[in-house]
């Protein structure tokens, strides 16, 4: 799909999803690199955003920071999918939300400003559907930023830095939230967020710069839907290993080729016993699971238990809710 687009899509999808230009006019400053014009690029990343290529032009927060969040799934029998996919994703702070190939079938991201406002979707969910849930929080990330190379350059390496949360302000939530939600496309799209928050346009920048500077920001570009551009093999592995082992693992398995996304969350003892988490990226089934091989053949996951989740719709894919949209609700 990506190699059918023209040139200029895709370096604005692989060449644009981190390092947005923290400029008053951005996308005069992406138009400059690229040898075209500011309207142009608009038009195009509108064009992408329209045809499905393209999530929205915004920001990753990392994750337990500005907000709380959570991986959770449940079982659903075959014939109530659909209905229950539905009430999920009218969810506010659901962002993602995906059929795998599991008896727990239907997993999705839940966000809210804090960990009560979290709990009670969470609770709301599991009381509308009469399903069971399982909540599975982050414990460790090896790798969060889900941004690699459409056209098989190589990776940029993984952060190992954490997030310097002394650098966070209670005020910087709704910005954190309209970014997650995506700038609009406009020449001046900071001006316009700042317009929204009451605050000056270089002011918001310069916080935006010292929010990514101290790594609460995880990536700011194009956010792409992979599968949109030929990236629809996905597969969640999830790893059974002792505890002792997990951050060796997680880190030798954060740099395997291939793996897009690797962290430590919470088990269930009796239903859950899978701590290591991660995600293959690939165009085919076969790829994916070469690049499964690479990774169960490391010396830190030699025989361990895994399951491979490919995930086979896709529900929901927003950014993330930082800020609180819902009250009065029960």
């Amino acid at each position: 799909m990506l190699d059918r687009l023209h040139t200029i899509d895709q370096s604005l999808l692989d060449d644009f999803q981190r390092d947005f230009p923290l400029v008053p006019r951005p996308f005069a400053e992406m138009a400059r690199r690229i040898g075209i014009g500011e309207d142009e690029v608009i038009d195009r990343l509108k064009a992408l955003q329209s045809g499905g290529a393209v999530t929205r032009v915004g920001a990753t927060v990392r994750p337990n920071t500005a907000g709380a969040s959570t991986l959770a799934a449940l079982a659903v029998p075959e014939d109530k999918i659909d209905d229950v996919a539905a009430l999920v994703g009218q969810e506010d702070g659901v962002n993602h939300s995906y059929l795998r190939e599991h008896d727990w079938n239907l997993w999705f991201v839940a966000t809210a400003p804090d960990a009560v406002a979290l709990n009670r979707s969470l609770a709301r969910i599991k009381t509308r559907s009469g399903l069971p849930l399982l909540d599975l929080r982050l414990k460790r990330p090896f790798n969060i930023d889900l941004g690699f190379s459409l056209r098989g350059r190589t990776a940029r390496p993984c952060s190992t830095t954490d997030a310097d949360l002394s650098v966070l302000r209670e005020s910087d939530r709704p910005i954190l939230h309209g970014l997650s939600r995506g700038l609009a496309l406009v020449p001046r799209p900071f001006a316009a967020l700042a317009s929204q928050l009451g605050l000056g346009e270089s002011a918001l920048i310069a916080r935006i710069r010292a929010l990514c500077d101290a790594r609460l920001i995880t990536r700011i570009g194009v956010i792409v839907r992979h599968r949109a551009v030929g990236w629809s093999s996905n597969a969640m592995v999830v790893w059974n290993l002792p505890e002792s082992l997990i951050e060796a693992a997680g880190k030798k398995l954060a740099r395997v080729p291939g793996v897009t996304l690797c962290y430590q969350r919470d088990t269930v003892p009796g239903v859950w016993p899978y701590g290591l988490f991660s995600m293959i990226h690939a165009r085919s089934r076969p790829d994916a699971l070469t690049v499964l091989a690479r990774a169960a053949a490391l010396p830190e996951l030699a025989g361990a238990d895994h399951r491979v989740l490919f995930s086979t719709r896709c529900f929901k894919q927003t950014g993330a809710q930082l800020e609180d949209r819902s009250e009065g609700r029960v």
